[in-house]
């Protein structure tokens, strides 16, 4: 599952019985070397769909880590882009990224992605993977802080995987992980929060809705489709309007 350079049984149960802040920053030298960090194959077929979605001066990575979607965020942004996570560690690592010459600026800021200390300075924010650590009564609020960010005609993008099946095995991996997480979370504090299937497409369609955006869901046919016809993956671009959010 991991590589040799990655983190091994110990590293991840102490990191699994800290806080998300603190166990990240545990995680963060090694953490390119987990399958927890976004594949490049889905950076790069988001980077395809929003080449084609608008035109993006600012860019913001939602929860950014070691910067491997910042840095795709580059690739479609004009002027800057901006990381913001709440783990140093992530941050420390994300600033060392080796960059080419001649991109957008790039930012780093350390915050708490609940409360975002922008105005509306971007035209584009993107996630990658990030969503697992939010609670679904988290993401009304998550949304509205989101909408608030984005200029008028901004976009909120981030890729989505179609859930497996019961008959699958991934389903029970996934179940499992996330009961286990749900008793450790019961018996220790503090908590660390990382579900895989909380996240669900219907509800976050939504909210998305409620916050004000116009909800589109892009296939990603890098993927392929499953046996029903529907993709393996698409990208959700939630589009702000030029009207003031809902209440």
């Amino acid at each position: 599952m991991f590589s040799p350079e990655g983190p091994g049984l110990r590293e991840l149960a102490v990191q699994a019985l800290s806080s998300v802040e603190h166990g990240y920053d545990l995680l963060a030298p090694k953490f390119d070397h987990t399958p927890f960090r976004t594949p490049d194959s889905v950076l790069d077929a988001v980077v395809a769909q929003l080449r084609g979605a608008g035109d993006f001066d600012d860019g913001l990575d939602l929860c950014c880590g070691t910067g491997a979607g910042t840095d795709a965020l580059a690739r479609v942004c004009r002027v800057g882009v901006t990381g913001v996570d709440f783990s140093a560690g992530m941050l420390d690592v994300a600033r060392r990224r080796p960059r080419p010459a001649g991109g957008p600026r790039t930012t780093w800021v350390r915050a708490d992605v609940r409360d975002l200390p922008f105005g509306p300075a971007f035209d584009l924010v993107a996630s990658f993977g990030a969503f697992g650590h939010f609670l679904p009564r988290e993401l009304p609020g998550l949304f509205r802080q989101v909408h608030d960010v984005l200029r008028p005609g901004g976009c909120f993008a981030f890729p989505v995987l179609a859930p497996p099946r019961p008959t699958e095995a991934a389903f029970w991996m996934l179940w499992g992980f996330d009961t286990v997480m749900r008793v450790r979370n019961a018996l220790w504090r503090p908590p660390f929060v990382m579900y895989y299937r909380a996240f669900r497409l219907g509800e976050v369609g939504r909210e998305l809705a409620r916050a004000g955006f116009a909800v589109e869901l892009r296939p990603l046919p890098e993927f392929g489709e499953r046996a029903d016809g529907s993709p393996r993956a698409a990208m959700v671009l939630a589009r702000r309007g030029s009207a003031g959010r809902r209440s």
